[in-house]
């Protein structure tokens, strides 16, 4: 029996498995032959083993790249090769180098905590950009194989009217996302995103938008995706 991602999507969950599959072994960061792909009703597990954070991430996103993958849960390992392991005040200090070459980063506002390498983030900052920036700049440290970014963002007060005006013009803009079809909450600074996109990657692009508006401290993305 054809199971309800088939009759919603037009394709089955064996199907989008060996599509993320052949995403993952044409993707040439990704070393494909230690991970493991499930899928059931749209959702793509992913599991195994791999030899850096920034090859789990990019795993990751290419899942989410395929056509018809609703959701994707990374469970990968990393296991770092013997010459990639490092202490963790190597890795600290790369961190905090890493912050001043960064002009995006107000290396000042940001703490980092490292724990048998795995990168805690914490500190406050003005955008939400230079939150990710942070993240960005770590995750593809040596010998890191974890992040957790607890960096708060904090912006001038906006009316709620402001920011709602100003992401549904982001959107409008935006070639990839269909605005008619999304819907916009504001509650004081908080967004929330209602309607259907065509991709996980058209998902994530109406978040990115929110997040780019001045004032926007909290998204709760409820976009649905329908292939």
């Amino acid at each position: 029996m054809e199971n309800d991602a088939y009759m919603l999507t037009g394709m089955s969950d064996e199907q989008l498995k060996r599509d993320v599959e052949a995403e993952l072994e044409w993707e040439p960061s990704i070393d494909a032959a230690h991970i493991g792909v499930r899928v059931k009703d749209g959702i793509v597990t992913l599991a195994g083993h791999v030899s850096s954070y920034a090859e789990k991430r990019t795993a990751e996103e290419a899942a989410k790249r395929v056509y018809g993958v609703k959701a994707v849960a990374n469970e990968l390992d990393v296991k770092l090769p013997g010459s990639n392991k490092r202490t963790d005040e190597d890795i600290a200090a790369d961190a905090v180098r890493a912050f001043k070459w960064n002009l995006f980063i107000p290396a000042d506002k940001i703490k980092v905590v490292v724990t048998d390498g795995w990168v805690t983030l914490e500190g406050q900052v003005r955008w939400r950009f230079q939150r990710n920036a942070a993240e960005r700049a770590v995750q593809n440290l040596p010998g890191v194989i974890g992040v957790t970014n607890n960096i708060v963002v904090g912006s001038p007060e906006v009316s709620p009217t402001d920011i709602k005006g100003q992401i549904e013009s982001a959107f409008a803009r935006l070639a990839e996302l269909e605005a008619r079809r999304l819907r916009v909450e504001v509650e004081g600074n908080k967004v929330i995103l209602h309607g259907r996109v065509r991709s996980w990657a058209e998902k994530e692009e109406a978040e990115r938008a929110a997040w780019m508006i001045p004032g926007v401290l909290q998204v709760d993305n409820q976009i649905g995706v329908t292939p």
